[in-house]
């Protein structure tokens, strides 16, 4: 069996990606944070087989370096980062350290055990001038959260060893316990007939976790390397990915009210047009993403 090593499997990729590596046969090794003990039991993989949740701050190279000698790897997914723009733009060391300086860590450790090394990355590396940006666009960050992924893709591209950096975009799905969610936000404010604001003119292309997870776990099996796109196949704004969720659970979409970008009061700019390119992916694997609407039927199912 292929051992994979997964960082921030608490989180809201994780909670996908740890049951696609160990249904598709991998030998998985969740990490994260919390004790095991307080982890939710509604983890989708904690009572698997051929999984193995062990606490790890990746932060900390002293507890990678033991475990790296202790689980020895053949492949580590990065999945984990301070990811809210927001707090990287506040606390910006915090954010560097986090997402950089770990990350090179955690690389380095990599080429010393001889470990295929995934990187997840953001189309926030882009400044949203264009729009669906392929692998070979060249990024420029408007935020210290895109500075820092950029820089982490740097580091991993200079890796000696086997590497892959996936970048995604706007990742949905089923909500998480004690994960703040777009979507789930906007169903919990419509279902208590309140008014929630989504943003008409950032342009992404959603991804629904589920296919993202998937796509990982091929290209972790297969050691495709270099930078490969992960997304969803359509193209829509946070306001109408809302009034999607809106209208499959039929609940009142004129409680959805607009707001542009220039309106958005938070710390971090946000690219107005990014959206990835698939093209690659499709050729390389035949990635087929679900429709937007498949995926919210999947993770928001009507009671």
């Amino acid at each position: 069996m292929i051992k994979a090593l997964v960082t921030g499997a608490t989180g809201s990729v994780g909670h996908y990606l740890i049951p696609a590596l160990a249904n598709d046969g991998f030998d998985v090794v969740a990490t994260g944070r919390a004790d095991f003990g307080s982890l939710n039991q509604g983890h989708p993989w904690a009572s698997l087989p051929h999984v193995t949740y062990k606490r790890l701050d990746f932060t900390d190279p002293y507890a990678v370096d033991s475990m790296m000698e202790e689980e020895r790897p053949d492949v580590i997914i990065h999945a984990g980062a301070m990811s809210k723009p927001d707090d990287c733009e506040q606390h910006q060391w915090e954010a560097y350290f986090t997402n950089v300086e770990a990350t090179m860590q955690l690389a380095m450790s990599a080429e010393e055990n001889g470990s295929f090394f995934i990187f997840l990355s953001t189309d926030f590396v882009f400044d949203g001038k264009k729009g669906m940006y392929t692998e070979t666009d060249e990024p420029s960050p408007i935020n210290f959260y895109g500075r820092t992924k950029l820089e982490a893709e740097q580091a991993v591209s200079e890796f000696a060893g086997d590497w892959a950096i996936v970048r995604t975009v706007a990742v949905f799905g089923k909500p998480v316990e004690g994960k703040r969610q777009f979507l789930s936000q906007v169903k919990d404010h419509l279902e208590r007939g309140e008014a929630y604001h989504a943003v008409t003119d950032q342009v992404r292309t959603p991804t629904y976790a589920g296919d993202l997870a998937k796509a990982l776990a091929i290209i972790a099996r297969n050691k495709y390397q270099g930078i490969i796109h992960v997304a969803g196949g359509e193209v829509a704004t946070p306001f109408e990915l809302a009034t999607k969720l809106a209208a499959h659970l039929e609940l009142d979409s004129t409680l959805l009210k607009p707001l542009s970008n220039d309106q958005l009061l938070s710390a971090a700019q946000r690219p107005l047009r990014t959206g990835l390119d698939i093209t690659k992916a499709r050729a390389l694997f035949n990635y087929q993403p679900l429709t937007i609407d498949e995926a919210l039927a999947i993770s928001y199912p009507k009671q």
